[in-house]
């Protein structure tokens, strides 16, 4: 456990290099996707797809796409659901919460 903390902290330290967001942020934020995309941001199930280790820009695309219903088919209208009311900040540290996870 204190390895896994250590570790987090060392990650958490280089972020800014990572993404705009925040990630300690975005861990709170991201408690809405454990039901689809898992606790460590991977999916157990195939129609859901693994966020740990995405690229943080893509992540923060993807959300805002699905928000302004640029994103349609498969589970889009959940997503929509989710996304509706995130803000750009959310957005941005949920990517930045992903992005620092080991894939």
């Amino acid at each position: 456990m204190i390895t896994r903390a250590l570790a987090w902290a060392i990650l958490s330290a280089s972020l800014p290099v990572l993404a705009d967001g925040a990630a300690s942020a975005g861990a709170e934020k991201a408690a809405r996707c454990v039901a689809c995309h898992g606790a460590e941001g991977k999916s157990a199930v195939p129609l859901y797809p693994h966020l740990a280790g995405q690229n943080a820009p893509y992540l923060r695309h993807a959300l805002q796409a699905y928000k302004n219903g640029e994103r349609n088919g498969g589970q889009a209208e959940v997503m929509k659901a989710f996304v509706a009311g995130l803000s750009d900040e959310d957005m941005e540290d949920l990517s930045a919460y992903y992005a620092a996870m080991k894939p």
